[in-house]
């Protein structure tokens, strides 16, 4: 696998059979996908153009420049009677020679991403991060201004890959009567679709610092049914000795 980088982008060669799909036509299927970290988190993936619908698109006539990876024309993706504009970027006049001509679209312009035949959400996995979710027998003590909110020596850590460690108690040891349930959620590629709980101990209330996964994806299937706590803005004591927030 070849890499090349410009600045804190950087481009790979991928190994997963890449498809995008809008409305249930594939406009773009590649097992020679490129890689290319336009930020840090992930990367998008980029196409070459046989393996890309170009009678899809359509030149809208605009470009977007980068300083780091070049300009790239705009087109917009027609599928029947539905028309994205400039939905895809063909970069004819890139600064990496591996994605020369190659095209890259947005991503939530997409109705799906599949990578070989497992669908992926929100963005693409960074083949670099790893989930780690451990049972842990070390005790997890959770308080909001001196009320113990959860307490539990059956909480399962969860290592990702650059984040700190998140500590997921199963809802049985936790006081659910100073929870409350609100209309957040927010979709994770690599653990699914969390929602959200406020917590309020009679000394005001703290919106959202409670989640959890009622089925997550399959590597992250050890915390289905558990609740993790916003480290940053709760007292959180692992085994006696509260946690720098």
């Amino acid at each position: 696998m070849t890499t090349q980088t410009r600045g804190r982008v950087r481009v790979e060669g991928g190994q997963k059979r890449v498809r995008a799909q809008i409305g249930g036509v594939t406009v773009a299927d590649s097992a020679d996908v490129k890689m290319v970290w336009e930020i840090p988190y992930y990367p998008t993936y980029y196409f070459p153009q046989d393996a890309v619908r170009m009678d899809l698109l359509s030149d809208s006539g605009e470009t977007k420049r980068s300083p780091a990876r070049g300009t790239a024309n705009l087109f917009d993706i027609s599928v029947g009677d539905r028309t994205i504009a400039q939905a895809a970027r063909v970069w004819n006049e890139a600064k990496f020679e591996e994605v020369e001509g190659y095209v890259s679209f947005d991503w939530k312009s997409m109705d799906a991403w599949f990578e070989e035949d497992e669908e992926v959400y929100v963005h693409a996995r960074d083949p670099y991060t790893r989930i780690d979710a451990l049972q842990s027998s070390r005790n997890i003590r959770v308080e909001v201004d001196g009320t113990v909110v959860a307490d539990s020596d059956r909480a399962r850590f969860l290592f990702e890959t650059g984040l700190r460690v998140r500590y997921y108690l199963p809802k049985t040891d936790v006081n659910f009567e100073y929870l409350t349930a609100t209309d957040t959620a927010t979709a994770c590629p690599y653990k699914g679709t969390a929602r959200y709980w406020s917590i309020d101990v009679g000394t005001g209330s703290h919106g959202d610092v409670v989640w959890g996964y009622d089925t997550p994806l399959r590597e992250s299937q050890q915390i289905a049914g558990y609740v993790s706590f916003y480290n940053e803005k709760l007292d959180i004591y692992v085994d006696g000795i509260l946690e720098d927030s």
